[in-house]
């Protein structure tokens, strides 16, 4: 089976390693300039880098829908510089999965798969998609929906050590972002992180940098550009998150269920065939 993975940062790295782990091949795709700040646990960082490792699983940038067929029989797992997914028509996948999570759906069809998921706000099950998985941190993080939409976009940060907003890190400005912080650092409130054309981007409280933009990426004024653990557990950096895991067991069983794959387990799928 073949997945194709529309994003390719924290989150999508999840539920990548979700599939890949369960015998799925997975191929995904991000922009040729990422802005994922969980960058140490985005599959993400192999387009800027040439390749990356996230708990043991290796990616290399493809260039094409070939390159990453050839990395697949290899046992790695192919990231391309492709954000509109035109790979999806060479590469002809069993399920694609749309994790940009940009609150919005920017142009993923019902069509582009035999089932096609949608990860957060912004799909129907149903109508664009065929189940939705809940991106919302609480009681129904990682759900499937197979009728209706995620809980709608409420523009404040999931709880972590007590904080939500005051631990993701905005950019001060529209330019170019450099980083005088790496991932992994422990900062302090007040700490300067990086500059967006010379106007520091600070902390607004302590903890550990768990993200942080890749030096040259352009932001806008209010971007999301970094983030502090308040936990303070340097480790954190280097495994996914929680809400990554959860959400990629949504990803899974959307899949199986759809595939049919549990039938023989269950003898029933969602389809009812």
């Amino acid at each position: 089976m073949l997945a194709l993975i529309r994003g390719a940062g924290d989150i999508a790295s999840g539920a990548a390693m979700r599939l890949w782990r369960c015998g799925v091949d997975v191929v995904m795709t991000d922009l040729e300039r990422p802005t994922a700040i969980r960058r140490t646990v985005a599959f993400s960082d192999a387009i800027v880098h040439g390749k990356t490792t996230v708990e043991g699983l290796r990616a290399v940038r493809a260039e094409n829908a070939a390159e990453a067929m050839k990395l697949l029989r290899e046992g790695v797992l192919p990231v391309l510089p492709d954000p509109e997914c035109r790979c999806r028509e060479e590469l002809a996948p069993d399920a694609l999965v749309d994790a940009v999570l940009a609150k919005r759906n920017l142009g993923t069809k019902i069509t582009d798969a035999p089932i096609v998921v949608g990860v957060g706000p912004g799909f129907t099950a149903g109508e664009d998609c065929h189940a939705v998985v809940e991106t919302m941190r609480g009681h129904t993080l990682g759900r499937v929906i197979y009728s209706g939409s995620a809980i709608p976009n409420t523009n404040v940060p999931g709880l972590i050590g007590g904080f939500a907003g005051e631990r993701v890190l905005r950019a001060p400005c529209d330019g170019i972002f450099t980083a005088v912080h790496c991932i992994g650092d422990t900062v302090e409130e007040g700490e300067t992180i990086g500059f967006v054309e010379g106007t520091p981007m600070k902390c607004t409280i302590g903890g550990v940098l768990r993200g942080v933009l890749d030096d040259g990426v352009i932001v806008r004024k209010g971007m999301k550009s970094g983030d502090v653990d308040p936990r303070g557990e340097i480790s954190y950096c280097q495994t996914a998150s929680d809400k990554a895991i959860a959400i990629g067991g949504g990803v899974l069983q959307a899949i199986l269920e759809y595939t049919g794959v549990l039938n023989a387990a269950t003898g029933q799928n969602i389809l009812g065939v």
